[in-house]
């Protein structure tokens, strides 16, 4: 076999292999999201996919770990809500917020459903990033010491195309945000976020 043929077969492998890889990633983040199929907007979908999936590239965490790991750090040991049940819920509770607003409101403060849902699906992206696993358990990493998931989510969402419009959601979803000007829905998911995890931290019993 000449060497060229060689080469156009080493490539050939290698560029099948990395295809497979992504698409085992990308119905891996599938498995993760079902949500997604809310997003109407392909090239949205894709890219809020696509964030997910560059995330997973770059964590210690596995999906197995994401359905596993408590959601935040900040409830204390005995807190069971996975990671994934917590972020669902919030997309879950946003669209309903979202379609219910557009419902009573649609001429006077309007929703752009996409934009909520992506939103709302790549808000904890940055968390892949910000959190270790340590003797079995998640803790927050050095990086994450430096740039919390606001920051390095938008990082993320911005190196796969995600609009600013999205990032914006990302970026102030959190405490962060309180210090700017929030979108509609930028609102909805910082209120989605919050009121399914304040009662965890702390609540009237």
């Amino acid at each position: 076999m000449a060497k060229s043929e060689r080469r156009n077969l080493s490539f050939a492998f290698r560029f099948s292999l990395f295809a497979f890889k992504i698409f085992c990633m990308t119905d891996r983040v599938n498995d993760l999201w079902p949500e997604l199929m809310w997003i109407n907007d392909p090239d949205l979908r894709e890219k809020t996919a696509a964030t997910w999936e560059l995330a997973l590239q770059k964590s210690v965490l596995t999906p197995e770990d994401l359905n596993k790991i408590p959601f935040t750090l900040l409830a204390g040991p005995d807190l069971k809500v996975s990671f994934m049940a917590h972020k669902r819920c919030v997309v879950h509770v946003a669209r309903d917020a979202g379609n219910k607003m557009n419902e009573f409101f649609r001429d006077d403060l309007p929703v752009n459903m996409d934009v909520l849902i992506a939103g709302a699906i790549l808000a904890d992206v940055g968390k892949l990033l910000e959190y270790e696993m340590k003797d079995g358990k998640s803790v927050q990493g050095m990086y994450g010491k430096f740039l919390r998931h606001p920051f390095s989510g938008v990082s993320l969402a911005e190196q796969c195309g995600v609009p600013a419009a999205v990032c914006h959601i990302v970026a102030t979803h959190a405490g962060e945000g309180d210090m700017v000007k929030r979108t509609v829905e930028a609102y909805i998911v910082h209120h989605a976020d919050f009121m399914t995890f304040e009662p965890f931290r702390e609540r009237l019993k």
